[in-house]
Parts: C-alpha cells; sequence; structure tokens
C-alpha cells in the first residue's frame, strides 16, 4: 500500500512536464488524481491513461486557475467524484523571459495571472474542503534565487509564490494544513525544449554553476513532491525545498 493511499490531490497544469510528472508520482503512491489542464485535453487525457493502466485511480479536469469560476469548478469536481480533497499541488505556470526594455503589460499579465493569482484563486476554493494533515504544495523555482538576466517578470512571479507559501503556512497552520514550495532548478521537460533552454549557452552554464553536474529530470523534482504531500512531512510547513542539483 502506497504513502498516500486513501487520499485525493489536485495537481494544476498536469497535462505536460514537471506536472504530469507529479500526478503519476502521486497516483503511484496510492492517490487518486484529479489532472487540470487548461489546453491540452488530449495531454491530460494521457497523462490518466497512463495512471490507470497501472492501476490507479485519475480523471481529467479542464480549466484556467486564474479564473475563479474555473478554480472553483476544479476543486468541485474533485469533491464531486471522489468526495474529498487532501493534496493540492499549485503547479501551473508559465514562462516568458524578456529584458526590462520589452516588458509589456500583456507579458507582465500573463504571467502573473497564471503564475501568482492561479495559485491563491485555486487554493481559495480547495481550503474549505481540506482537513487536518492537508497538503498544499506550491511549485516555485530556483530562479527567485540565481535571478538570471531576462526574468523579472518571471522570476518576481516566484518570489511571491514563494512570500504566499510563508504567509498560508502561517494562515493555516491553525488548521493543520500543511504548506511548503518546492523550487526546481532547470528541468528537461517539454517547455525547456520548446523554449530552446535545452542545448543552449544557459544550459551549459546551468550545469558549470551545478555541483551534481547535470540539469534535472521530471522524477527529480516529484520524488520530493511526493515526501511534501505525505505523512514523512508531517513537520513541514512553509518551507522551500530547493532541487536544482545545488544550483543557487
Amino acid at each position: 500500500m502506497g504513502k498516500l493511499a486513501g487520499k485525493v490531490a489536485i495537481v494544476t497544469g498536469a497535462s505536460k512536464g514537471i506536472g504530469a510528472g507529479i500526478a503519476k508520482a502521486l497516483a503511484a503512491e496510492g492517490a487518486a488524481v484529479v489532472v487540470n489542464y487548461a489546453s491540452s485535453k488530449a495531454g491530460a487525457d494521457t497523462v490518466v491513461s497512463a495512471i490507470t493502466s497501472a492501476g490507479g485511480k485519475a480523471i481529467a479536469v479542464g480549466g484556467d486557475v486564474s479564473k475563479a469560476t474555473d478554480a472553483q469548478g476544479i476543486v468541485s469536481t474533485a469533491i464531486e467524484t471522489y468526495g474529498r480533497l487532501d493534496i493540492l499541488v499549485n503547479n501551473s505556470g508559465i514562462y516568458e523571459m524578456a529584458p526590462i526594455e520589452e516588458v509589456t503589460e500583456a507579458h507582465y499579465r500573463k504571467q502573473f495571472d497564471t503564475n501568482v493569482l492561479g495559485v491563491l484563486l485555486t487554493t481559495q476554493a480547495a481550503v474549505k474542503h481540506l482537513g487536518e494533515g492537508a497538503s498544499i504544495i506550491n511549485v516555485s523555482s530556483v530562479v527567485t534565487t540565481i535571478t538570471p538576466p531576462g526574468s523579472a517578470v518571471y522570476s518576481g512571479t516566484k518570489g511571491a509564490v514563494d512570500a504566499i507559501t510563508g504567509v498560508l503556512a502561517r494562515e493555516l497552520g491553525p488548521k493543520k494544513i500543511r504548506v511548503n514550495a518546492i523550487n526546481p532548478g532547470m528541468v528537461v521537460t517539454e517547455g525547456t525544449h520548446t523554449a530552446g533552454f535545452i542545448g543552449s549557452d544557459f544550459e551549459k552554464f546551468a550545469i558549470s554553476q551545478t555541483p551534481l553536474g547535470r540539469i534535472g529530470q521530471p522524477d527529480d523534482i516529484t520524488s520530493a513532491v511526493v515526501f511534501l504531500a505525505s505523512d514523512d512531512a508531517k513537520w513541514l510547513t512553509g518551507e522551500h525545498i530547493v532541487a536544482s542539483g545545488g544550483f543557487r
């Protein structure tokens, strides 16, 4: 029996990349998983199929976390389907790099709406259903400490996520709900390939600055998320686990 047996989890932005890996890892430990997607139903269905084929439980649920009605709908579907909610992984996120001269209102709002407002709205919808021992895990980024050029807006969103994690840990602690963040370094995903990071000079720089000598794979992140979701982390809240191979 897995360490998350009987638990129900929502993973936002879980149709690909780190989110898909997290959904599969939680399911492998026994959780029933709501696989949220914003646009790629096919991707979410593929994740659900992989989970159910392995004997797990999962459903795909569409919704834009930056919209309150959608965030509420994702949580309501979890409750209607599985009757409870124990784990929320706020993974939905986007990144667009631009030097300060090229930052626009649209560039700012697009990233802050998904990366920050999305965390707040989904958590707000989930809290009323979370009980003692529940776990909220916010996916942040190592950019909050390495602050690379061209990332003022994106790094700003993740700095906000780090701050929100600390605030909510204090706010929800009396309800015995834990709130932690995972801050990944560069990870090989569809997104980092599409953005051109893989094979770039930035990847070479990241590897050169990483004590463990490589960039991450999704399972480097998912195992830490499973830990934070489980009772193994029952005395941890308000923490930021930097999963970057030592790159800081």
